[in-house]
């Protein structure tokens, strides 16, 4: 006789890419009760563009969603320039493959949330819900108070709640402040007809100095983005300055960017006033472990790795983390002391290996660097290293291969 698996109540506390995805993988097994608690008052996503690429369409696809973002800008060909002399440094030329079903694109943050968001079920997502504290209650599995006063019990909490997440704080107290900024800030706005800097620029294309550059990019229906980094003096941008889509003046982020070629700066003024968001860069300790609580918590995407973003693919790799979660429960008709270890095995050395990877060798190291060096140092930040690991990853021939290993035990 088949025994039912037991009922999991499961919070998902973050409304982003990872906790949608989460909630999708989740919902699809038996005997599983999920709830998601947002902070805000309307679940939308904020910035400009993201990438979408095959690591990325594969979770999709395993999710069930991968026909729906279809609006975007094929990412063929990526050029990067020298911003002081306009010199070409380094072009990435894609060529369609027939093994991938969906090229790569660039598409607006809102239209990934808009996708996963249409295959949650209304009643699931809990707006107006800020966490205020989690505790462990024992036999009665954790409790979720909130700013408003209203409360929750779950047996499982999934932290997607961010790099600034109050589960990991909660959960491990010794990483608490332990965060810090980087010294770079991004600034990004979207233009309704084409900014780019010079016709002979393709679509997608990077303009750098050592300590600047600016990304053009179309982010399909109509718009185009325009993502400008630039190091500030942490003396007078401290770690406590907001982290998300902070509006700025046009003068402010144009400040930034004087030393840039005239028709970049001729670019960046193309922008109407009101148009800049500013977000800053944060990055924290490795975690060893990524769940927690006697297998009561566990984190997925930002809220696992803080990383500051330094691959380009973060909903991706949250995508990934929520459908990896859901598989495991499954296999084991919902243990949550055999599924999260198992979570574990397949994410942690992956999130190890980028945390690696996204170390690169520092310029001192090769004497005194010239400006070649430096701005080379800028552009190359994988150490040569093939990074077809993270952006052609199939989390599900992953899967698939570590169920193949496990022993009877596992």
């Amino acid at each position: 006789m088949t025994v039912d698996a037991p009922v999991l109540r499961v919070a998902i506390v973050g409304g982003g890419p990872g906790g949608l995805a989460t909630a999708i993988a989740l919902s699809k097994i038996p005997n599983v009760e999920v709830k998601i608690y947002e902070q805000a008052t309307i679940l939308r996503e904020v910035g400009a563009g993201i990438n979408i690429g095959t690591n990325s369409w594969n979770v999709l696809g395993l999710l069930g969603v991968a026909d729906s973002p279809t609006t975007g800008h094929p990412e063929w060909t990526v050029l990067n320039m020298n911003g002081r002399s306009g010199e070409e440094l380094h072009r990435r030329e894609r060529t369609p493959d027939p093994s991938i079903k969906r090229p790569i694109i660039r598409t607006q943050r809102t239209v990934l949330q808009s996708t996963l968001l249409a295959h949650v079920p209304p009643e699931t997502i809990q707006l107006s819900n800020k966490l205020d504290r989690l505790v462990d209650a024992g036999d009665k599995g954790l409790e979720l108070h909130f700013k408003d006063g209203t409360s929750a019990q779950a047996d499982l909490v999934v932290g997607a709640d961010g790099i600034h997440s109050l589960v990991r704080d909660t959960a491990w107290p010794k990483l608490r402040h332990r965060l810090h900024r980087h010294h770079n800030l991004a600034n990004t706005a979207t233009c309704r007809s084409r900014p780019g800097p010079r016709p002979a620029l393709p679509a997608h294309g990077l303009v750098a100095l050592p300590t600047t550059h600016v990304y053009f990019s179309p982010v399909g229906a109509g718009l185009w983005e325009i993502a400008a980094r630039a190091y500030h003096d942490p003396a007078t941008h401290r770690a406590s300055k907001a982290s998300w889509g902070v509006p700025v003046a046009n003068a402010h982020v144009e400040s930034h960017f004087s030393d840039l070629l005239p028709d970049i700066r001729a670019a960046l003024r193309r922008v109407p006033e009101g148009g800049w968001r500013e977000f800053a860069a944060f990055a924290g300790p490795e975690l060893t472990k990524l769940t927690a609580w006697d297998h009561r918590v566990v984190l997925v995407g930002d809220a696992s790795h803080a990383l500051s973003g330094a691959f380009g693919s973060g909903a991706g790799f949250a995508m990934e983390d929520g459908w990896v979660l859901a598989r495991a429960l499954e296999h084991v008709r919902n243990e949550r002391g055999r599924a999260l270890p198992l979570f574990e095995r397949i994410r942690l050395p992956y999130y190890s290996h980028m945390q690696q990877a996204g170390r690169p060798a520092r310029l001192e190291e090769i004497g005194e660097p010239s400006y070649d060096d430096r701005l080379w140092g800028k552009l190359s930040t994988d150490g040569g290293e093939d990074m077809s690991w993270i952006y052609m990853n199939d989390i599900g021939d992953v899967w698939a291969d570590v169920l193949g290993r496990l022993d009877d035990t596992s």
